[in-house]
């Protein structure tokens, strides 16, 4: 009886610390978000310039960051065999949006591929502009007023989210 007491108090400790270990090693895999363009960004080079870079550690396939805060500046639905993506949104608008926020990383989802960002808390089917707007909420608010401020984005929104890469 001692023996099989033994052998399942080893099989319980055992599962117990590789769940902590799984746990511990999904909490560092969160990135930090280089929200600031004109900023220095270890892994900046690893992304499209339209994307929101974050830090993935080494030798990543699946990585996620941190939740932040977004002003959603433009949504576009996409049809359904997403055919319209590369012109949902174009570069020159994300550049012209990027001169008015130049200390906020304006970024865009045209359509998920394998290997670039894709965004949580966003529709499937839909393409949108963003603007970095910090790690709180009324750090959000206070961008929101600027870009409300501009005239130019109608219907802009605060919106959490987590930028994340699946390169399998």
């Amino acid at each position: 009886m001692t023996r099989r007491l033994f052998f399942l108090t080893a099989i319980l400790g055992s599962c117990f610390a590789f769940c902590a270990a799984a746990g511990a090693q999904t909490k560092a895999q969160l990135g930090i978000v280089c929200g600031d363009p004109t900023a220095r960004c270890r892994n900046r080079e690893n992304f499209q310039p339209y994307e929101l870079p974050f830090e993935t550690g080494k030798n990543f396939v699946i990585s996620q960051s941190k939740p932040f805060y977004a002003v959603i500046l433009k949504s576009v639905k996409l049809k359904k065999d997403e055919s319209d993506c590369d012109k949902a949104i174009s570069e020159p608008d994300r550049e012209d949006a990027q001169e008015l926020f130049p200390r906020n990383m304006v970024f865009v989802m045209r359509c998920w591929e394998s290997g670039q960002n894709s965004y949580t808390n966003v529709a499937d089917g839909v393409s949108f502009m963003g603007v970095y707007a910090g790690q709180t909420l009324a750090q959000a608010n206070a961008l929101l007023k600027k870009v409300q401020a501009t005239g130019r984005f109608n219907g802009a929104t605060v919106r959490r989210m987590r930028a994340e890469i699946n390169g399998t």
